[in-house]
C-alpha cells in the first residue's frame, strides 16, 4: 500500500491573510506542521497543493527552498488541485487530505485514519464523524485514489470542487465510509488556526514545548495548557 499526502495550502485565508507563513518557533507555521506530518509512519510522499495565483508566490518560493514537493493549481476549485497532485506525484493507492491551518497536526491520529481505511477496505475515512471527538486541528481524511478520481469525476457543484471530501463524506450510498474517534470528547476544543487569537495560543504551546521536545505529543499540548488557566479558554474558546 502507498499513501500520498496532499497538504492545501493558501496565503488568501480571509479571516488570517498569510498564516501558513507566520512564524512557529523559528520557522513558517506550514513548515512546522509538515515535520508533524511527516511523523506519520504510513505517509510515504507529502506534496503541499497551492494555486498558480500570485498571492501563492511567495509561499511556493518558501516551500522550494525548504525541498517540499509542490504542485500549483487552480484558486478556486481544489478538487482540481488534488486531482492535478495526484497525476503528478502519483500513482497512489490512497491518499491523505490535510489543511495547512493546522499545526498542532497528530501524526498518530493521522496513522489510525489510514490504518483503519485501509483495514476496512473503505473508500474514505476521517477523525471527524458525525460527532466529532478530536479536538478542532486533529482533521485527517484517507481516501483510496479511486474514490477520489470518481469524486472528482462526479462533481458538478461549487461546494465539491472547493471542499474535495464533499462527497466522499455525503453519499454513504456511493462510498464505503468509516471513522475514527477516541473515547474523551473534546470536539469542542480548538485547535486550529483562523483568528489572530488561534495563533497567539499556537505560538505559546510552540514557545513552550518546541525547544526542548520538537515531537511533542497532543498529551503534552493537553499538560501543557492544563498548567496555564490563561490559555485554557483564550479568545473565548476551549483550548482543552
Amino acid at each position: 500500500m502507498t499513501v500520498l499526502a496532499i497538504l492545501q495550502a493558501r496565503m488568501s485565508s480571509s479571516r488570517l491573510p498569510g498564516k501558513v507563513l507566520a512564524p512557529l518557533a523559528g520557522a513558517p507555521m506550514i513548515l512546522r506542521q509538515i515535520e508533524r506530518i511527516r511523523r506519520a509512519a504510513q505517509i510515504d510522499r507529502l506534496v503541499v497543493a497551492t494555486s498558480t495565483d500570485g498571492s501563492d508566490d511567495a509561499l511556493a518560493n518558501v516551500l522550494a527552498v525548504a525541498g517540499v514537493d509542490l504542485f500549483r493549481g487552480p484558486l478556486d476549485d481544489v478538487l482540481a488541485r488534488f486531482v492535478g497532485a495526484l497525476d503528478a506525484f502519483g500513482p497512489t493507492d490512497h491518499v491523505v487530505r490535510l489543511t495547512a491551518d493546522c499545526p498542532l497536526a497528530d501524526p498518530e491520529v493521522i496513522d489510525a485514519v489510514i490504518e483503519r481505511v485501509a483495514c476496512s477496505d473503505a473508500d474514505y475515512g476521517s477523525s471527524t464523524p458525525p460527532r466529532r471527538t478530536f479536538p478542532k486541528g486533529l482533521d485527517a481524511e484517507a481516501m483510496t485514489a479511486t474514490a477520489l478520481r470518481d469524486a472528482a469525476a462526479r462533481a458538478s457543484t461549487p461546494e465539491e470542487r472547493e471542499h474535495v471530501t464533499w462527497a466522499l463524506h455525503r453519499r454513504a450510498d456511493l462510498y464505503r465510509q468509516v471513522f475514527v474517534s477516541q473515547a474523551a470528547d473534546e470536539g469542542d476544543v480548538r485547535w486550529t488556526v483562523d483568528y489572530p487569537h488561534d495563533y497567539a495560543f499556537v505560538s505559546a504551546v510552540y514557545e513552550a514545548l518546541y525547544p526542548a521536545r520538537p515531537d511533542f505529543t497532543s498529551d503534552d499540548i493537553r499538560r501543557f495548557v492544563r498548567s496555564r488557566p490563561d490559555l485554557s479558554s483564550l479568545g473565548g474558546e476551549r483550548r482543552v
